[in-house]
Parts: structure tokens; C-alpha cells; sequence
């Protein structure tokens, strides 16, 4: 994703906004549409990104793709718009989602396993998370063959590693020595 430090500034002035008007989780609402939107759409985001296009043709797009949306998502379209910047709108809904967690105190663990989490596994990585944070926890679920089997959480900047690769590197470097 591009400009993702100017992509934070946004957000953070849309929380800001938001927040204080007291429709920081609508305003949430409508950046998880609209991120849904441009990432299952190749057309739309190709479209906020050609500079051919003309902005206006742009706002005008999203003011009808996205009509019931807030008032301050709309006025953050015109705003992209005055500064040419409609391009990061996908960079700018990921970074929304990341302030609002932590201003609601949630914090998001990247669960990377094998196959998708069955429900004893997710149990299990819960009971496991619960360990490593005092806060309300939303689990992302990532799949990735090649760890083999068990998983891996990553919460913030700690990693743990329950992988089977992770168990069969271990012991090859242990064979090793």
C-alpha cells in the first residue's frame, strides 16, 4: 500500500473528528465497507488509482457507491479529493481500523496456521492469548501451508511459534550442534 504515513494522518484526523461528534463507530463501520469494497473490487481500486480519471469523476463515484455513509466519510472523500490524494483511501481505512482498536482498547492477534482455525484450535490459541495480553482480543486468522501444522500468534511486537516447522528447525539445529 502507498502512502501509508499519509494514510495515518488522515485517520487519525477522521478519529479525531469522529470521535469527538461521537460517530467514531459508524464512521468504523463505514471504512470496513468501504475497505471490503475496494479490496474484493480490482475495478473500483484501478479507478481510485488512475490518475487519468478526473477527481471529481472519482468523489462522484464513491459518493454513489457509498451513499448511506456518514457524513464525515463523505466529507474525508471531498477532503481526498482537494488534495489529490483519493489514491490511499484503501491505505487510509486500514489505518482507521488500527487507531479505533486501540482507542476502544482491543488488540488484534495474527493467528497463522495450517488449515483455517477449527473451533478447538481457536479455543486453544484464545486460552493461549490470554496469557500473553490484558486486553480485549479480536483474532485474524492466516493460513499458510508450509508451517505444517500447530500455529503461530503474533499480538503487537511478541511472536509465539507452536508450529510443527518450528518444532522440526529446532531440532534439526539441535542435531546440528
Amino acid at each position: 500500500m502507498t502512502g501509508t504515513r499519509a494514510a495515518l494522518r488522515y485517520a487519525k484526523a477522521i478519529l479525531d473528528v469522529s470521535n469527538a461528534k461521537g460517530n467514531a463507530e459508524v464512521v468504523g463501520t463505514d471504512m470496513k465497507t468501504i475497505s471490503d469494497a475496494i479490496s474484493q473490487s480490482s475495478e473500483l481500486k484501478l479507478f481510485l488509482e488512475n490518475p487519468v480519471i478526473k477527481g471529481e469523476s472519482k468523489l462522484a463515484a464513491l459518493n454513489e457507491i457509498f451513499a448511506s455513509a456518514n457524513a464525515d466519510t463523505k466529507n474525508l472523500f471531498s477532503v481526498l479529493l482537494q488534495n489529490k490524494r483519493l489514491d490511499i483511501l484503501e491505505a487510509i481505512t486500514a489505518q482507521y481500523a488500527k487507531l479505533y482498536d486501540e482507542l476502544k482498547g482491543v488488540e488484534v492477534a495474527y493467528v497463522t496456521t495450517a488449515t483455517l482455525l477449527t473451533p478447538a484450535l481457536e479455543a486453544q490459541v484464545l486460552a493461549k492469548v490470554k496469557e500473553l495480553s490484558t486486553k480485549e482480543v479480536t483474532i485474524v486468522n492466516e493460513v499458510n501451508k508450509d508451517i505444517i501444522g500447530g500455529f503461530i500468534i503474533r499480538l503487537g511486537d511478541m511472536q509465539y511459534n507452536a508450529s510443527i516447522a518450528n518444532k522440526l528447525s529446532q531440532l534439526k539445529r539441535e542435531f546440528n550442534n
